[in-house]
């Protein structure tokens, strides 16, 4: 029993070795400049070791990917301290800021992901089809919170604030990768951006259920 837990553990240990060396040479080299090759020197471990645990680059780059996403919503789901009294304004200033400190410690899965999008290729890779799954697990999730956030528009006005949500925070976090910023208070511009919207979204639809 303990030789199986050890040789689990030493498996475990083995396998976060290799995805910690893949995700630095993908975060340097893409998608395609990532080789098993590559991966097996910089992680010290031989191809077969890695190949014990993911079937192909694709696969591994799709593990990247998944690791990734799981921390970012990790340190998504960590409670916020809320100020006395705070307003919904000010509550949805803290979650955005709470969204780019997370994307901003954990980008991998949004880097690649991107990346991986807007290559044309004849096949469906695994590791694009998971960041498209993963794309739509956080779409759903942000639908559901702006509809709670903003419970005086209608499903298809949330859906504008998400697709306007992902094209904000796609462009920031682009943006990010050729001048520094502050992901975290940059964030705050994409609040105060959804904010504004869905009162303007909201002030077109009672003006004109007056007229």
């Amino acid at each position: 029993m303990a030789e199986a837990r050890r040789t689990r553990a030493n498996g475990e240990a083995s396998r976060e070795r290799i995805l910690d060396a893949a995700t630095e040479i993908t975060g340097e080299r893409g998608y395609e400049g990532t080789s098993i090759s590559l991966v097996s020197k910089r992680s010290g471990l031989p191809a077969s070791s890695i190949y014990w645990h993911f079937k192909d680059k694709d696969e591994l780059v799709a593990a990247v990917i998944d690791r990734s996403y799981t921390r970012w919503m990790a340190e998504l789901e960590r409670p916020v301290p809320v100020p006395f009294g705070a307003g919904r304004d000010e509550l949805f200033r803290l979650m955005a800021h709470r969204i780019g400190s997370a994307l901003a410690t954990f980008p991998d899965f949004l880097r690649l992901g991107l990346m991986l999008v807007l290559e044309k290729r004849p096949e469906e890779l695994t590791a694009r089809a998971r960041f498209v799954e993963v794309r739509q697990t956080v779409g759903r999730r942000i639908q559901e919170v702006w509809a709670a956030f903003f419970p005086e528009l209608g499903p298809a006005d949330i859906e504008q604030l998400v697709m306007l949500t992902f094209v904000m925070a796609d462009g920031l976090f682009i943006a990010n990768q050729t001048q520094p910023l502050d992901l975290s208070g940059s964030f705050d511009l994409l609040a105060t951006a959804i904010s504004a919207t869905a009162a303007q979204i909201a002030h077109q639809a009672a003006s004109a259920t007056r007229d």
